[in-house]
């Protein structure tokens, strides 16, 4: 009698759908929580003084929506906002929502080119900007490219290169000619009543675009992903529900508000459970970071991998009593054992939880529970997010075994409603089916348990060899010296592509790239062994804290002149 062989199990993962998904616009988010925690503290924005409770906030934010309507701005129209993290970067977000505009999320690091594309891109009819933020004159930067501003009273703009925009709002203390100060434009929305702006909310719809973000492409012009309040309410409150989140809680949130992790994940992640969004700045500074938790008694901290690296190596660190913490999320880049291991044992974070994701998909598709096992948690990024589904597959499109690296590809509420105004490009990541093609590598277990191996572009092919550079990034995060490494492919004549491995070393120590090939002899198979090792100080990174490998590959590629050997 033959022997029936078992199924094949395929990477194909969907997640639980017993919780439902919310019918709910940003706004009516912010409502409910009004009604249900009125006096618990909403927001708290260390360096400004404030500390609102969710009355405090509710009210702000209807005149701020009301202030827009009175100059002019109607459901669709979009509104972009150029700034690190504060307070009116908040109202902003939820009074855009409450009037039907879509908000353009602009990269505080952004130069005069890509403000430029963006507010072309997206027609923008209003800006709101900081005037200065360390090395970026913002308002400096505006008149290079507004001639016009010279001549024009606040808030009447007239500019040839950019006939959309109307309005120029700076949210800091300078006051120049053609930009209308904050606190002036909230001052109009007495030209406006509530009555109207109940009657534009009563007609969006959850499905309506609130937000585009830019993703930052190593090739070709940034895409604005085109997010909407079903997206993004949604995706909020399931990652709030991973990490077990409630009204008690107390969210530190030093990532950006200019992109998912800190406005989705962070503050309306809190909205959703009524807890507390807290800012320990405008932008990331590790001392600052562990004074607000110390004193703010924060029970939730949020952070990239590279921020909590600077936090357990930072000087002062045995000072803060860390001890309030409870939860959190490490995500946004692959994230390290050995730091996931000294953020449980040394910041207290025992439930803390790894997020994977990306902006197209609001962003969250994997997170780690709180009560998984510890190996894990700091070594996946854990199961499939509810109502989503993904799936594994080859360079042909088919779905691979359990255990078989691939393409990773998410479809569901979560998936963007497209890049704005590219159709094209949009097909090419999203296909037929509404599969959402990420161009990660990963791979599911037979638990269910997805780890991100690299991405398709980042793995190097040594000689037919697949070599995934997380997989040499982990193990050489066991040497005692090293702080920080990233490895990539560089070009090799002999074999295709050579492993490279660029370590940042610990304060006081030093070390050559022989022992740090002798430490993989042995170890890892041999191909995998860096035939370069560079030393340097820092990485080159992105404003949320991600290592931008492209760069370091270029810089590599130059200092060694291997252009010209690989094309010899």
């Amino acid at each position: 009698m033959a022997t029936q062989c078992a199924p094949v199990a395929l990477s194909h993962v969907a997640g639980p759908t017993g919780v439902p998904l919310q019918h709910r616009t940003v706004g009516e988010t912010l409502a409910a929580a009004v009604e249900r925690w009125p006096t618990h503290t909403a927001l708290v924005v260390v360096g400004q003084d404030v500390r609102w409770t969710y009355e405090e906030l509710a009210a702000r934010v209807e005149q701020l929506a009301c202030a827009f309507l009175a100059s002019g701005l109607r459901p669709g129209d979009r509104v972009g906002i150029w700034s690190p993290n504060c307070a009116e970067w908040v109202l902003t977000q939820f009074a855009t929502a409450q009037a039907g505009l879509i908000l353009v999320n602009l990269n505080p690091a952004y130069r005069v080119f890509e403000l430029r594309f963006a507010l072309r891109k997206t027609s923008c009819r209003a800006l709101l900007l900081a005037d200065s933020f360390k090395s970026s004159d913002y308002l400096g930067m505006l008149r290079d490219i507004i001639p016009e501003l010279a001549l024009e009273r606040a808030g009447l703009l007239l500019s040839e290169e950019f006939p959309d925009l109307r309005l120029l709002v700076n949210l800091g203390a300078a006051r120049a000619p053609g930009f209308l100060p904050f606190d002036a434009l909230m001052a109009r929305a007495a030209a406006v009543s509530s009555q109207e702006l109940l009657e534009i909310g009563g007609a969006l719809s959850p499905h309506d675009p609130i937000n585009i973000q830019f993703t930052s492409g190593t090739t070709g012009t940034p895409k604005g992903a085109t997010l909407t309040h079903y997206n993004l309410v949604n995706n909020a409150f399931f990652v709030g529900e991973g990490m077990r989140l409630t009204d008690a809680d107390r969210v530190c949130i030093p990532v950006p508000l200019y992109h998912c992790f800190g406005m989705a994940m962070g503050v309306l992640g809190a909205v959703t459970h009524g807890a507390a969004a807290i800012f320990p700045g405008p932008s990331f500074e590790a001392q600052s970071v562990l004074t607000c938790v110390a004193k703010e008694r924060c029970t939730v901290l949020f952070g990239v991998p590279t921020m909590f690296i600077a936090e357990l190596e930072h000087p002062r660190f045995a000072e803060f009593d860390l001890g309030s913490l409870r939860t959190g999320i490490m995500a946004g880049a692959p994230c390290p054992i050995a730091v996931m291991r000294k953020v449980i044992d040394s910041m207290h974070m025992r439930e803390i939880t790894i997020c994977y994701g990306m902006t197209e998909t609001s962003p969250v598709s994997f997170q780690s529970s709180t009560d998984d096992p510890l190996e894990r948690r700091v070594g996946t990024v854990g199961r499939i997010h509810p109502h989503v589904e993904v799936k594994i597959i080859e360079a042909h499109g088919d779905t691979v075994e359990r255990g078989v690296a691939g393409e990773l590809c998410t479809r569901g509420y979560s998936v963007m409603r497209g890049y704005w105004d590219e159709p094209e490009r949009t097909a090419e990541a999203v296909d037929a089916d509404g599969w959402m093609h990420t161009g990660d590598l990963a791979v599911i277990d037979d638990q269910g348990y997805c780890n991100i191996v690299g991405r398709v572009k980042d793995m190097i092919i040594r000689g037919g060899e697949n070599v995934y550079p997380r997989e040499i990034e982990e193990f050489l995060f066991k040497h005692p010296k090293i702080l920080d490494v990233a490895v990539v492919g560089v070009p090799d004549s002999r074999f295709g592509e050579a492993v490279c491995a660029v370590v940042r070393l610990r304060a006081g120590v030093q070390a050559t790239d022989e022992e740090i090939q002798a430490f993989c002899q042995g170890q890892i198979a041999h191909f995998k062994v860096p035939r370069y090792v560079r030393f340097v100080d820092e990485f080159p990174m992105t404003v949320t804290g991600k290592i931008q490998k492209f760069l370091i590959r270029d810089i590599v590629q130059r200092e060694l002149n291997l252009r010209a050997e690989a094309t010899a």
